[in-house]
């Protein structure tokens, strides 16, 4: 492990040991099991960025394991790339009371008390946002219909919205343009960002 990698994952460390308690939203206190913190390479250059964890994920304390994890991951081994190569996680870290969407003053106090601080030390290039409510917090208010595969320039960072797993689970249809665009996501990431914009 790379010196840079190392310093990385221990920062991500110190900031979930702070937080593996977390009551700073009502869902701290909603009946979750863990708080599902994230994982992948720290040194990544494309995070991904779902909702919240569902029953599994919190059981299990890892993002992306369910049903529609494991249509994401292979999706994500179709693209070229791995869940090892890449890093997951979501915009609150614990899982809502019947997989309802987190209320807004959950997702803002989770967004900055972890996901700015895990971008700030992770550092990708590009970050997919998987499904509406992670593109509703943290770029536009647009529809995930109408943003998604759409390449969006802020602070440096590209972003790509697309559909949620658990969504594509439900609509078969839009699985060749949800496989379109983990791909324009990982291609993005393997490249320079000044060759692209």
């Amino acid at each position: 492990m790379n010196l840079e990698k190392n310093k990385k994952q221990i920062l991500l460390n110190d900031l979930y040991e702070l937080y593996k308690n977390c009551k700073e939203c009502p869902l701290g206190s909603l009946g979750r099991t863990n708080v599902v913190f994230g994982e992948g390479d720290p040194n990544a250059k494309l995070l991904f960025v779902g909702e919240a964890p569902g029953q599994q994920e919190d059981i299990q304390n890892r993002p992306f394991i369910g049903r529609s994890g494991k249509l994401f991951t292979k999706s994500l081994e179709a693209a070229g790339s791995s869940r090892e190569k890449v890093y997951i996680t979501n915009i609150v870290k614990c899982r809502p009371p019947h997989n309802r969407n987190p209320l807004p003053q959950e997702a803002a106090t989770c967004i900055n008390l972890l996901l700015l601080r895990q971008i700030t030390i992770i550092q990708p290039s590009v970050i997919c946002l998987l499904g509406a409510t992670a593109l509703n917090t943290l770029l536009t208010k647009e529809t995930i219909s109408t943003a998604r595969g759409i390449p969006i320039k802020k602070g440096g960072i590209i972003f790509i919205p697309s559909f949620h797993p658990a969504y594509i689970l439900r609509n078969s249809t839009q699985l060749e343009k949800f496989f379109n665009d983990i791909q324009l996501a990982v291609s993005l990431s393997n490249q320079k960002l000044e060759l692209i914009f």
